[in-house]
């Protein structure tokens, strides 16, 4: 499956964003849909996933501005991202795993800058 990242952008802090990724094939199969970041000398984190039962998870540093979802329907995970700072500028990716057999798709990426 390949995956397609949009919505990133220069935002102020305080804003929000909603990043798209959209999926080339269907993404029910998968365990887990997944937002990673890279921030500039940091290393790369996962930020949210959310499992095949719909469950969610987040780091600390995001749980309760962001909000991840999916439509299965349309192949589509979102990651809703407000009260946005500086600390949250990074290159978002999208991640699809499964655990058996071992698949893992990533996106290209998409910059995210959040201004002071």
């Amino acid at each position: 499956v390949q995956l397609v990242e949009s919505g990133g952008g220069l935002v102020q802090a305080g804003g929000s964003l909603r990043l798209s990724c959209i999926a080339s094939g269907s993404i029910r199969n998968f365990d887990a849909m997944n937002w990673y970041r890279h921030g500039p000398g940091k290393q790369r984190e996962l930020v949210a996933t959310i499992a095949k039962d719909r469950r969610t998870d987040y780091v600390d540093s995001v749980r309760g501005r962001f909000t991840i979802s999916s439509d299965n329907a349309k192949n589509t995970v979102y990651l809703e991202m407000n009260n946005l700072t500086p600390d949250d500028t990074a290159v978002y990716y999208c991640n699809a795993r499964q655990w058996w057999p071992d698949v893992s798709a990533w996106g290209q990426g998409i910059q995210v800058t959040v201004s002071s």
